[in-house]
């Protein structure tokens, strides 16, 4: 029993020797670049773009990764794809972060706080990283910059995806991840794997937290357009008031989920954020129209969902005597973490947080256009808290409101993430 003991400390060491060199490597290097990591997030906080308009972002970006050796190249309206080619034969791996900001309005009371002004819908507007793009684009310069300087030890191709457009591209534009994929950034290589962060304002930082499958919910927009029959508001039997038939269209649309959906394999979520009609209190008028979003967890219920929102407008506009026209677009699929990919780069996150730092979570209806690239690869995307210590999460601001804040002091745990993953990935594929 003693001899069996010994081989087994013996073989634990070796094991650990052999991984230390770059665990070692990789912590000593992403804490010296933290206040690199800060200084990039605040000056991209303070100088924001909106989606497809993040001109001086992706020369930023670009520059530093050029500055690094790594080979640049511009794509998808304002993005950046950074390719680094490791000394060692192995998987090709991807690595993305978004670089936009919103059409919101700080008030958080900082020394870089944004006074950044840009067109929106016709309208100028004020715009903010409101949901840490800013955070996720310094630590994936910093992952760049500490991947470069261990390139020789490096097993594979690592590329680097920074994204426009995520919060999505302007109207009758493309743009986002289904740009970046159809400009090639998952070929020549072949991405094996992507993985991808999300800072999270009411988690504390120095935490991670995942989700094995379904993370984060598909997001699609949809339009229901009425056309009733207008006439003087003292007599609506002479018409067809749309107003009534697009409230009995939004009633019809809640019983989808309360009385339809099976919620126990997982949530949907309707909401109509829009609602459109009349000039005056005294006519009943010819049209309305509603405008709104559906969340689901699940692509098979996504699908049925669309089904029974057109069936339900269809047949509330015929019971009315009204024409009705339904558009559901597709803005982002369900995020899904492959469970196997997700089994075998947890001990990576561990290593970067502490393993009691880091704990499963559960499902969102927040959504992520990250979800596309899943469709070529096997993906991974996880959440790095960006919450102060001693805060209530209840208390904290959340994403895409003008209080929304982030402590930037720990964001060397997301480089220290990434670059584990990438080491950890390349001797999993052996």
């Amino acid at each position: 029993m003693k001899k069996i003991f010994v081989l087994i400390l013996a073989l634990v060491s070796i094991q650990s020797f052999a991984q230390s060199p770059w665990l070692t490597v990789i912590d000593t290097k992403a804490k010296a670049i933290q206040p690199k990591l800060v200084e990039w997030r605040r000056h991209i906080h303070q100088n924001p773009e909106l989606g497809n308009r993040e001109v001086k972002t992706q020369q930023y970006i670009a520059n530093h990764l050029r500055s690094l050796g790594i080979e640049v190249k511009l794509l998808a309206k304002t993005g950046v794809l950074g390719v680094l080619v490791g000394g060692k034969p192995g998987p090709v791996i991807a690595l993305r972060a978004d670089i936009d900001g919103l059409p919101v309005k700080e008030r958080v009371d900082v020394p870089y706080k944004s006074n950044a002004i840009a067109e929106y819908q016709g309208n100028q507007v004020p715009v903010m990283h409101a949901c840490g793009h800013d955070t996720h684009t310094s630590i994936l310069m910093g992952t760049a910059e500490v991947l470069a300087s261990m390139k020789k030890d490096i097993a594979g191709t690592v590329k680097f995806f920074f994204q426009p457009a995520e919060e999505g591209p302007p109207a009758d534009e493309e743009g986002g991840a289904p740009l970046m994929i159809k400009e090639g950034v998952m070929d020549n290589p072949k991405v094996d794997a992507v993985f991808g962060l999300h800072i999270a304002s009411s988690l504390e930082i120095g935490k991670i937290k995942y989700k094995s499958g379904s993370m984060m919910a598909s997001s699609d927009w949809f339009t229901i357009k009425i056309k009733g029959k207008q006439t003087h508001g003292s007599t609506p039997w002479t018409g067809i008031d749309p107003i009534v038939v697009g409230t009995q269209i939004i009633n019809n649309l809640q019983t989808i989920v309360s009385r339809q959906e099976d919620l126990t394999i997982a949530p949907v979520v309707i909401t109509v954020g829009k609602f459109h009609s009349g000039v005056r209190a005294n006519i009943i008028p010819e049209t309305a129209e509603l405008e709104g979003t559906i969340r689901t967890l699940d692509s098979k219920m996504q699908k049925d969902v669309h089904e029974k929102m057109r069936l339900v407008a269809k047949k509330v506009g015929e019971a009315w005597g009204a024409e009705v026209d339904i558009n559901i677009e597709t803005k982002t699929l369900v995020t899904y973490n492959d469970p196997a990919l997700v089994a075998a780069m947890v001990p990576s996150l561990e290593k970067a947080a502490g393993k009691d730092n880091v704990t499963p979570g559960i499902w969102t209806t927040g959504a992520e256009d990250f979800s596309f690239f899943g469709e070529k690869a096997p993906a991974f995307f996880f959440n790095l808290g960006g919450m102060p210590k001693g805060i209530d999460p209840a208390k904290a601001a959340p994403h895409h409101t003008p209080d929304f804040y982030i402590d930037d002091s720990m964001l060397d745990v997301g480089v220290k993430a990434f670059c584990n993953i990438v080491f950890d990935f390349a001797t999993k594929k052996k």
